[in-house]
C-alpha cells in the first residue's frame, strides 16, 4: 500500500548542473507542496535566493566553475538565513566533516531515495524554524533588556533630579529660616547697640567742642569714623534681614545695570577691567524699587571687582523668556573654593577680611521679595557666575 504524501510548505532551490536531477527532484518537490526553484550552476543560484529567499537550497557538490563547497560558503556568507543540504556523490568522512565544518545543514549521497530525500528536506526545515523562533526570540529578548535599561536610566535620571530639587528645595527652607533668624536678633541688637552708640556719639561732640589740642583732635576724628563705621555695620544687617522702605514702579532691569557699571567705572578703569555687556533681549519693564534692584548689581559686582586682578573681565548676560528676566554676573577671578559655595548666601559669611559677610546676604532677601531665584551658576579656577532670575 502506497505511504500517503504528506503536504509541505515552503521554497526550496534546486542548485545542479544535471539536468535529469533537477526535473526528477523539482517533480518529487512540488507533488509534496514545496515551491520550488531550480539553477544549473551557482551564480544562477545567487540570484534566485537573492530575489525569492528560499529556506532551503539543495546543492550539488560537484560543478563547474564554481564547486559546491565554495558556492556553499558564499552562501552561508550572503545568506546566512537560507539553509543547505548537500549533493554528493562522495561518500567519504573527509568530505562529510568538511561540508558541515563549512556550515551545511545535512548531505545526501546520490543515488538518493525519494522519501528519504523528502524526510531529510523536512527535518532540516523543521530544524530551520525551531533556530529562526530562538533568534527571535533572542532578538525581542535583547529588545526587551534594552528598553529595561533604558527605563532604568530613565528612573535613576528622575530619582536624581528630584533628589536635586528636594536638595534645592530644603537649602532654600535654611535659607529663609537663616533669614528670619537674622531678622529677629538683628532688630534686637540694632536697638540695643544704637542706644549707647549714640551716647557715645553725643560725648565725643562736646568733649570735641571744648577740645583744641591737634593730636587728641584726630584721635576724636577717628573714634567718630568707628563709631559710623559701626552704625553702617547695623544698617547692613538690618538690609539683609528686613526690607527697608520701598517705593514700587516701573523698571528697566538694563538702564540699572548700565547705572550701577557707571557707579563703578573708577574702580573698572583703575583695575584695567573689560566691561563685556551680552544683553541678548532687552526685557520689558517690571514693578519694582530701583534702588533694591541697584543693589543687588552693586554687590554682585562688587564681589567681582574685589576678586580679580588687573585687566580681569567683568561680565554681564541680560535675557528673557515667558516667565523670567535672567541675568548672569560673570568673573575671570580665581573662583570660590568648592566647600564655600553652599554657605556664600549665609550671614556674615566671608572670606574677605575686610568684608562684612552681609552683601550676598542682602542679594538673597531682595531676590527673594521679589519671588526670585539666585545661584552660583559656575565657580572654577577661570571665575564666578552668578545667576539672577526675577519673574516676569
Amino acid at each position: 500500500m502506497a505511504k500517503e504524501l504528506r503536504q509541505q510548505s515552503g521554497k526550496v532551490l534546486i542548485i545542479d548542473d544535471e539536468k535529469v536531477i533537477l526535473d526528477l527532484t523539482s517533480i518529487i518537490l512540488k507533488n509534496r507542496g514545496y515551491t520550488v526553484f531550480t539553477a544549473v550552476d551557482a551564480p544562477s543560484g545567487f540570484e534566485i535566493i537573492e530575489a525569492s529567499q528560499p529556506e532551503l537550497v539543495l546543492l550539488d557538490y560537484m560543478m563547474p566553475d564554481i564547486d559546491g563547497l565554495t558556492a556553499l560558503r558564499e552562501i552561508k556568507k550572503r545568506f546566512p538565513e537560507t539553509y543547505v543540504i548537500m549533493f554528493t556523490g562522495k561518500g567519504s568522512e573527509e568530505i562529510a566533516v568538511e561540508l558541515m565544518k563549512a556550515g551545511a545543514s545535512d548531505y545526501i549521497l546520490k543515488p538518493f531515495n525519494n522519501q528519504d530525500l523528502a524526510d531529510r528536506i523536512e527535518n532540516v526545515l523543521k530544524i530551520r524554524g525551531f533556530e529562526m523562533k530562538n533568534r527571535e526570540l533572542l532578538r525581542e529578548k535583547e529588545m526587551l533588556l534594552a528598553e529595561i535599561e533604558a527605563w532604568n536610566l530613565e528612573l535613576e535620571a528622575r530619582v536624581h533630579e528630584k533628589s536635586e530639587a528636594l536638595q534645592k528645595a530644603q537649602a532654600e527652607i535654611v535659607q529663609s529660616e537663616k533669614l528670619a533668624t537674622l531678622g529677629y536678633l538683628s532688630a534686637g541688637m540694632a536697638h540695643e547697640i544704637r542706644n549707647p552708640l549714640n551716647s557715645i556719639s553725643l560725648f565725643v561732640q562736646l568733649i570735641k567742642s571744648g577740645m583744641d589740642d591737634p593730636e587728641k583732635l584726630e584721635y576724636v576724628d577717628k573714634i567718630v569714623k568707628e563709631i559710623d563705621r559701626i552704625d553702617g555695620i547695623l544698617r547692613k544687617l538690618l538690609d539683609a534681614s528686613n526690607r527697608p522702605k520701598f517705593e514700587i514702579r516701573d523698571v528697566l532691569i538694563h538702564q540699572v545695570i548700565d547705572n550701577t557699571l557707571e557707579i563703578f567705572s573708577p574702580q573698572i578703569q583703575l583695575h584695567k577691567i573689560t566691561v563685556n555687556r551680552d544683553y541678548r533681549n532687552i526685557p520689558p519693564a517690571i514693578k519694582a524699587d530701583p534702588s533694591e534692584l541697584e543693589q543687588i548689581f552693586t554687590n554682585l559686582f562688587l564681589n567681582s571687582i574685589n576678586e580679580m586682578a588687573s585687566e580681569g573681565t567683568l561680565g554681564v548676560f541680560l535675557d528673557y523668556d515667558r516667565q523670567y528676566i535672567t541675568i548672569r554676573v560673570s568673573d575671570t577671578g580665581t573662583g570660590i573654593p568648592v566647600e564655600n559655595v553652599p554657605y556664600v548666601f549665609d550671614p556674615f559669611f566671608t572670606t574677605n577680611s575686610r568684608g562684612t559677610g552681609l552683601g550676598l546676604s542682602v542679594v538673597l532677601r531682595i531676590v527673594k521679595n521679589y519671588k526670585g531665584k539666585i545661584e552660583v551658576e559656575k565657580s572654577d579656577a577661570t571665575g564666578t557666575t552668578f545667576c539672577v532670575k526675577l519673574p516676569l
